[in-house]
């Protein structure tokens, strides 16, 4: 079974929760999906997202887009906002994936890493004034079913 779903808000911390619920309804509309695959995919969408909260400016209202789609292979998601665009700094990208902060102690910088690892693909341009973050975690087999 495959499903599209599609939500747009501003960046606010409600909108986090906006996108948590969106994913609790595929996760009970497809219960094919593996709890692994949903939680690791929510992990990383919430990350992004919530960089776009955070960070977004002008705070508060930055306009964002969330489609995804949910495919008998795979998740697939593009978050796209019109905020400011985000700088990739050269040490962020090692081998294709976001990479940890050399910093240890470094406050910030680990969600991107994060929904790295979380995802199969992670890709972000920018195009005409918008923002695009492209996710996809490709699905496994739940041992569970």
């Amino acid at each position: 079974m495959s499903g599209d779903y599609a939500l747009e808000g501003l960046s606010v911390p409600e909108s986090l929760d906006q996108l948590h619920d969106l994913l609790q309804q595929v996760a009970e509309e497809h219960h094919g999906v593996s709890s692994t695959d949903l939680m690791l995919f929510e992990t990383a969408v919430i990350e992004i997202a919530g960089n776009v909260v955070e960070h977004g400016r002008p705070q508060g209202t930055v306009a964002w887009s969330f489609t995804l789609a949910v495919l008998p292979d795979r998740l697939a998601a593009v978050l796209s906002d019109d905020g400011q665009e985000y700088a990739v700094a050269e040490d962020q990208l090692a081998d294709g994936r976001w990479a940890m902060p050399e910093d240890a102690l470094a406050e910030g910088g680990r969600g991107l890493a994060l929904a790295s690892v979380a995802l199969d693909e992670l890709d972000y341009q920018r195009t005409g004034g918008i923002n695009s973050w492209t996710m996809v975690r490709h699905r496994r087999e739940d041992p569970a079913q």
